[in-house]
């Protein structure tokens, strides 16, 4: 399915939950969020028939987020269901990792097929500024869990905050030259007005790749699979490589090949747009599948060329990310 600009669009984020058991200062207020509520979020069944309607229109790869995704219950038979749609041949899923090393061998069972890690320090102190709570030894546990179980590449996606841990940016890549894991540098993004959010805490991927190749050599060569918009380089003698996700300073979007849908069953073709296209509703007055489809096809039609985030979030835009899906 291509949108109006020639992007081929395979790749569904699937947000299952907005809450979270961490309150990461950049992204949830310290005093939670108010929770949906089980009568205004899919059940696992309508996301499962939604994706089946999604990939006869060509989706092939399928992201579960949040929220936290593994805070939603039954997530294992959700992705029991999913596998076994004919058509969706990567199953992945964005966790903060608290809970995943225990859950790893089912989800792998299920046919959870890989693992991304959002972690943004690997300092116990600093850890606990960031997300508010946690414990970075069940990260570290989550990750050792994965490699074990071999659900490669995994990848960590780490957000660089001027002040706040760009101090850690080397201790990263040290980590990815002794490992096999693929680290992410993400820069700091507007998404959704929230306080802690400030321009001059914005530290570019030119910036963070002078630090890095003052000690480390890097050349382009890495070839990562996955449906994200990093550009990958492997590390001199290195067992991992490093990525940059550039959404603020150079936006990638001419390659983006997504569309997500929120816990309440909205479609968005951008994560900064602020159109919506409303499945959940369609679920609830008995729409055909046909018609379901159709409201995929325009959410992909109708995609916009790229995003407009450096204009800021705008307070049309209501919703925060994690209501979208991170």
């Amino acid at each position: 399915m291509f949108d109006s600009y020639a992007r081929n669009i395979d790749y569904l984020r699937v947000s299952v939950t907005n809450r979270c058991n961490l309150r990461c200062k950049y992204c949830m207020p310290e005093e939670g969020i108010e929770d949906l509520g089980h009568d205004n979020i899919l059940s696992l069944e309508e996301i499962a028939h939604l994706v089946r309607v999604a990939a006869r229109i060509g989706i092939q790869k399928v992201r579960l987020t949040g929220g936290e995704p593994l805070v939603r219950r039954n997530i294992t038979k959700l992705i029991a269901d999913i596998a076994q749609i004919p058509k969706i041949n990567d199953i992945a899923i964005t966790t903060n990792g608290m809970l995943f090393a225990d859950m790893a061998e089912e989800l792998k069972a299920a046919g959870l097929t890989r693992v991304n890690f959002s972690l943004d320090s690997l300092d116990e102190d600093k850890f606990k500024y960031i997300t508010s709570r946690g414990n970075l030894s069940e990260v570290v546990r989550s990750i050792s869990k994965a490699l074990e179980l071999g659900m490669v590449p995994i990848k960590i996606n780490t957000v660089v905050m001027k002040g706040i841990n760009d101090d850690e940016i080397l201790d990263f890549v040290e980590l990815a030259q002794k490992m096999p894991l693929h680290i992410r540098f993400i820069e700091f993004m507007p998404v959704g007005d929230i306080p802690f959010y400030k321009a001059d805490r914005v530290v570019t991927v030119s910036e963070i790749r002078e630090r890095i190749e003052q000690k480390y050599e890097l050349y382009k060569g890495a070839n990562v699979q996955g449906n994200g918009p990093a550009k990958s380089y492997q590390i001199r003698g290195g067992m991992g490589s490093v990525g940059f996700i550039s959404a603020m300073s150079d936006h990638f979007c001419g390659e983006c090949n997504r569309i997500r849908m929120t816990a309440d069953g909205k479609l968005r073709s951008c994560l900064f747009g602020k159109q919506e296209f409303n499945v959940k509703l369609a679920l609830q007055n008995h729409a055909s599948d046909e018609i379901i489809a159709e409201l995929f096809s325009k959410a992909i039609r109708e995609k916009p060329n790229r995003h407009h985030m450096n204009e800021g979030w705008g307070a049309d835009n209501k919703r925060k990310m994690y209501q979208i899906g991170g």
